[in-house]
């Protein structure tokens, strides 16, 4: 362990500069006095290492001072190959690079460490896309990952769900987020955090002022915030049904976003009752693709609204006349 720190330490001043003590010792999760003493090691091995003391002082390498070891473990190596966000190079115009960053990691590898990290990469595959989601609208981040990376206030013309209409607004960024394949934009608009989906960005404006943002707040503790006020959205409509057992797992997994908590097998052996939720009311239609291998039991409007539904496609097919009127009806 004390052989890792000891490398940890080296390649963080080699990539930083000059680092407090208190900083290493928070990052290796140790004392600063065993920072200290780690120096001290290093510096008898022959690493050029020094102290600075003061308010701005902290640990560093003599200038020019460089170390071609990699300090990788076997775990390590492996864990690079597992690229579990493929279509976020791809989106970011980094897949070549990467492909080349890979090579000449594999390159710089101990020997040892080859194989396993290789097997890895040709047994291990990540798709962070969903079940039936259909395919993603293409997305040009080039221009938005520009500015956001120039540090200036932007000016965005943004198209909103439903509505069809676009507003402008003018926001700080912190930062870009992949989520299952949907790319966000995050920054403040008027110092309120807000998510922008760069699918919906019809046009990105640098204006030249430099962004403002909340003191010490980082891009991962602003989209935490984001997510979690996202998730914690009042439901909108809560659907109790029954499923066939043996149409339940592909049920669960067309429904994943919509199921809330998990099937409960029924007594009779052949129904498992499921809880959902769907925005809207008229979403539950989407239920009717497994014909009479879902029954739901409540809430009555939802019951109600498949019944005019199934009505509609039964007239569609029977030679009767269609009324687009009548599919929209409650019942």
């Amino acid at each position: 362990m004390k052989s890792e720190r000891l490398l940890s330490i080296l390649l963080l001043l080699q990539t930083r500069g000059l680092v407090p003590a208190t900083e290493l010792a928070e990052r290796l999760e140790v004392s600063v006095r065993t920072i200290y003493r780690d120096v001290e090691a290093l510096s008898a091995s022959g690493v050029p290492v020094y102290t600075e003391r003061g308010r701005h002082g902290g640990i560093a390498l003599l200038p020019g001072f460089r170390t071609d070891v990699t300090g990788m473990t076997a775990d390590e190596a492996r864990a690079l190959f597992v690229l579990a966000t493929q279509g976020a190079h791809t989106a970011l115009g980094l897949d070549r690079a990467l492909g080349s960053a890979l090579r000449k990691v594999m390159a710089a590898l101990p020997e040892p460490h080859r194989p396993a990290a290789e097997l890895t990469s040709r047994r291990i595959l990540v798709d962070p896309v969903r079940w039936m989601s259909g395919p993603q609208p293409a997305v040009d981040l080039n221009e938005l990952q520009s500015a956001v990376f120039a540090d200036r206030r932007l000016r965005l013309r943004y198209r909103h769900s439903g509505s069809g209409g676009s507003h402008t607004y003018t926001v700080d960024p912190y930062g870009l987020v992949v989520k299952a394949g949907v790319w966000y934009l995050v920054a403040d608009h008027r110092g309120t955090p807000r998510l922008y989906r760069a699918d919906r960005v019809g046009s990105v404006t640098e204006t030249g002022a430099p962004v403002i943002r909340r003191a010490g707040v980082e891009l991962a503790e602003v989209w935490e915030a984001l997510r979690r006020q996202v998730e914690r959205r009042p439901a909108g409509v809560r659907v109790r049904a029954r499923v066939r057992m043996q149409r339940l797992d592909m049920f669960a997994r067309i429904n994943a976003v919509q199921l809330t908590g998990e099937p409960v097998p029924q007594p009779d052996g052949e129904w498992a009752e499921v809880q959902l939720v769907f925005e809207v009311l008229r979403a539950v239609r989407q239920l009717l693709s497994f014909a009479d291998s879902v029954e739901v039991l409540s809430p009555p409007e939802a019951r109600a609204e498949l019944a005019a539904a199934a009505e509609a496609v039964a007239a569609v097919y029977s030679g009767g006349t269609f009324s687009p009127a009548s599919a929209d009806a409650p019942g």
